[in-house]
Formats: structure tokens, sequence, C-alpha cells
């Protein structure tokens, strides 16, 4: 791995998908003593939930993996973090496109979605709807090691 990769997470809110994410990545790459060689963030596509901390299932989840969340709260995606980020990967094709209106398109191929990093491409369903952290988390967390192999790959 050459330069540090700056990774971004997005979904709706940033209080559910994307911290989950964010954190299990960051997780991952303390684990593989690669802390150091990435920068990881989460934010959301809407501002609806601006501000707020990590939703409390999502947090219990992570909490049970051992994962801690502390101090976390959701933020609304910039035009510039397009710039700022070498991956921008949305949880569900809604979130692509709205990452896409928000930075005016994806010119350099940054933006994916998490699936696509897996044997099961799609989308990672909303746990705020669906009530259904487990599916989530294990989602997530397949997304986030698929992710981690493609760039530990490069």
């Amino acid at each position: 791995m050459n330069s540090p990769q700056r990774i971004l997470f997005i979904c709706l809110g940033n209080i559910c998908r994307s911290p989950m994410a964010e954190f299990i990545m960051k997780d991952l790459v303390e684990k593989a003593g690669l802390g150091g060689h990435f920068s990881i963030a989460s934010a959301a596509t809407s501002s609806e939930e601006w501000g707020n901390p990590v939703y409390p299932p999502a947090r219990r989840k992570l909490l049970e993996h051992g994962i801690s969340c502390e101090g976390k709260t959701a933020r609304q995606m910039e035009r510039r973090d397009y710039q700022r980020f070498d991956l921008l990967i949305g949880m569900e094709a809604q979130n692509l496109r709205d990452m896409e209106r928000i930075c005016g398109g994806d010119p350099q191929g940054k933006m994916r979605l998490l699936m696509d990093f897996t044997q099961r491409p799609g989308n990672v369903a909303d746990p705020w709807y669906t009530r259904d952290f487990e599916t989530a988390w294990r989602d997530i967390s397949e997304g986030c090691q698929g992710l981690l192999q493609a760039l530990a790959e490069n």
C-alpha cells in the first residue's frame, strides 16, 4: 500500500450504516496493523440527523463486537469531500445518486457501493427501517473486509 487511503462511508442519515462501516473499518485496519495507512470517516447525504449521535441500536451492535463509536456525531457530506477522500463508499444505490448530485458527478470514479466488495453486490438495507441490525452488521462487516482486501491487493 503506497499512500494513505482516505475513505468516506456514506448513508442517508449518518447514524446507522455509515458510522457502523466507519468504525468496523477502523477496527479492521487497526487489527491488521495498518492504522497509519488509512483515514476513515463517515457522512450523510441528508441533513436530517446533523449533530446527532450514532443511533443506540447501531451503537449497541458495535459494542457487542468490542467497537466503540464514542463521540461520533452525524454530519452531511459536502461537495469538497470529493477532493478530500480517495474513495466515497455508499450503502445503497440511492446514496450513490445523492452523492453524485452533491459532488456534481464522479469524474474520477471514486464512488462505489460497499457491497460491490463482496460476492453479493447490492444494497445494505437500512436498519432504521428494517430494525435488523444483525443483518446490517453482517453485510457491513463483510463489505469492509472485502474493501480492505481489495485495497491491500493494490
